[in-house]
């Protein structure tokens, strides 16, 4: 999702904790991992890293190694800033400014991480250089975990209650542009691609990976602020939706 990452960078930092989409997306990362057997002596590289708050959970998780790439150079002052205050001695973390769509060869790596990042893809070129770049920086057998939207909610859908809340669908390009705020204090105004789940997988085999996978968003056990109705109602119609890839 695109931000003017510079002006509002400490306001998405917030949202990482305070927006429930947010939160269930986490949660569905760190079950993903889990389920292939966690991270440790893994050399990892997370895309679209913002101000680092997943590249710290792979650093924390055990990572050999743990490499944040994002394209805004504020959000990876951020990053860094956020690792010298933190607890993340356990795993040296590398934060780069770059595009994903020309990255450099950086690794090669035993897991990619991407949440959000797909969908900042102005055109079908790009998305597809964004997949052969990751490709290319993985290990065969290297995994690629992503958070991805769902697109087609809109406008029947109503994310409002999680943080989320898309104003209005333009017709633009290779993919529909949707407007949308981010409801933190104050909200914050953004735009991102409506690209299609076939439009991802796609890209995933024209790279060169050999399995493209689903799984449904998970969501956080229930607590007295979301409880289990909350978070039903959610699940029905997500934010997001995991992408699993095997290079």
């Amino acid at each position: 999702m695109r931000f003017q990452y510079d002006s509002i960078g400490e306001r998405v930092m917030e949202s990482k904790t305070t927006a429930a989409f947010s939160a269930a997306d986490t949660h569905t990362l760190l079950g993903a991992l889990d389920a292939l057997g966690g991270v440790k002596g893994l050399d990892t590289l997370d895309l679209g890293c913002g101000e680092g708050h997943h590249t710290r959970l792979l650093a924390r998780g055990g990572a050999r190694r743990a490499v944040g790439v994002d394209s805004s150079p504020e959000m990876i002052r951020l990053a860094r800033a956020e690792t010298r205050a933190g607890d993340c001695d356990t795993a040296p973390i590398e934060y780069l400014v770059a595009d994903a769509a020309a990255l450099p060869q950086l690794g090669p790596f035993d897991l990619a991480t991407a949440v959000y990042l797909f969908n900042h893809a102005p055109d079908r070129t790009a998305l597809h250089a964004m997949f052969r770049r990751i490709r290319a920086n993985l290990r065969d057998g290297g995994r690629l975990l992503a958070i991805v939207p769902n697109a087609g909610a809109y406008p029947g859908v109503d994310w409002s209650p999680y943080g989320l809340r898309i104003v209005d669908r333009v017709p633009d390009g290779d993919a529909p542009l949707l407007k949308a705020q981010l409801l933190a204090e104050p909200s914050v105004d953004f735009e991102f691609r409506e690209w299609a789940h076939a439009d991802f997988a796609e890209a995933a085999v024209e790279a060169g990976f050999t399995t493209v996978g689903w799984q449904p968003s998970r969501t956080p056990p229930a607590d007295a602020t979301r409880d289990e109705a909350y978070w039903t109602a959610y699940r029905a119609w997500p934010v997001s939706s995991l992408m699993t890839c095997t290079a």
